[in-house]
């Protein structure tokens, strides 16, 4: 599966078909296409449920000229945020806001976003939903549904012990 290409989405489930014409329709990729953008997390692998966001990941070494872009062209949108914060030490910068039904988090790292957690995760997310099939997706929803997070649901039913974060890359 080519995630870095978006032409998986229009022939995906009827949500990955409507996710790829709202993101054409407002050419958020073509916007953001300098930054060398992702779709990642759960409508890419079809574990979303209720509620899920959009997580789009961003790659940039100037923060501020990204974040002047992102105000620029989304700030019109409902519920826009944006914020710089840091995660495990890494500066990153979040915008969120409402496209349609969607709510989109733009997450920015500078770091290749082939090379960022949320894409490494679905990545493997992937892999291990392919080899353990339907039965195993539906859990990992059902779980989700329950308030779990996607890593912890996935170290829940693997059996991983420790931050699930780590131990679902090295599984």
């Amino acid at each position: 599966m080519n995630f870095l290409n978006l032409e998986y989405l229009k022939n995906g489930s009827e949500v990955q078909k409507r996710i790829f014409q709202v993101l054409e329709n407002h050419q958020i990729f073509q916007k953001l296409k300098t930054y060398n953008p992702i779709l990642a997390g759960t409508f890419p692998i079809e574990i979303n449920i209720e509620g899920s966001d959009l997580d789009i990941i961003l790659e940039t070494d100037d923060f501020e000229i990204l974040k002047k872009l992102l105000i620029i062209e989304f700030q019109d949108q409902e519920q826009f945020s944006i914020n710089l914060i840091e995660i495990n030490d890494v500066e990153s910068l979040v915008c969120k806001f409402q496209l349609e039904e969607f709510l989109v988090e733009l997450f920015a790292q500078d770091r290749p976003t082939h090379l960022q957690n949320a894409y490494l995760h679905m990545i493997k997310e992937f892999e291990i939903l392919e080899r353990e099939g339907d039965e195993f997706r539906r859990k990992i929803i059902e779980l989700k549904e329950q308030g779990f997070k996607t890593e912890p649901a996935f170290a829940k039913l693997l059996g991983l012990s420790g931050d699930p974060h780590v131990e679902l890359l090295k599984y």
